[in-house]
């Protein structure tokens, strides 16, 4: 952020806000080895990102309608405004599980690997948001799991951590205020997931 900039001097900071979502899919496998698989793992994902923005104190009148926070003085009020966008991703994993041994009915495993997402909002309906990212990116994915075994199905609850590689911020149709003060913008998640094989 840089302060001596005109449109978002009236920017303090701005935070990402967690926010939960919702993704359903199906399993494809190729078995190398008993322990060694290819997973891919496509699903659809209903998000929300949230982006808390706060200001200074400012005679800007455009800013009026934001409440400051209580206990300020008149000197050092704060503002806040909640920026939200819905989204519905696509999205490919391609990954490379390695299980442990089978245990009676239980087996530990790690995967790890690569993804491509794509939103199926069309970029000009995400334009007018006030807070524009991008409709695609790549992430690298890593997590790990247990398989458990019953007579008819196998149950394998896993948790995953996604890190995006691409800058998904779209500065030039963001609002003049925020589009100085950000400089990237990278999608991350943790997921727990429930896999029934």
């Amino acid at each position: 952020m840089n302060p001596a900039t005109t449109s978002s001097a009236g920017v303090r900071a701005v935070f990402p806000k967690y926010s939960p979502g919702f993704s359903l899919g199906f399993i494809g496998m190729l078995r190398f080895h008993d322990q060694v698989q290819l997973l891919f793992t496509p699903k659809v994902g209903f998000y929300e990102y949230k982006t808390e923005v706060s200001y200074f104190g400012t005679a800007d009148s455009s800013l009026d309608d934001f409440p400051a926070d209580e206990g300020n003085t008149l000197n050092n009020t704060t503002s806040t405004q909640m920026l939200t966008s819905e989204a519905t991703m696509v999205e490919l994993p391609l990954l490379f599980k390695y299980r442990s041994q089978r245990f009676n009915n239980t087996r530990m495993y790690f995967l790890g690997g690569a993804s491509y997402n794509f939103r199926t909002k069309a970029q000009d309906e995400a334009d007018i948001e006030d807070l524009v990212t991008t409709g695609q990116d790549v992430s690298l994915e890593m997590g790990m799991g247990f398989e458990i075994y019953f007579k008819y199905f196998k149950f394998a609850p896993e948790i995953r951590f996604s890190h995006g590689l691409n800058n998904a911020f779209r500065r030039e149709n963001t609002i003049p205020e925020l589009a100085d003060a950000i400089s990237s913008i990278k999608r991350k998640s943790i997921t727990l997931y429930l896999n029934f094989q």
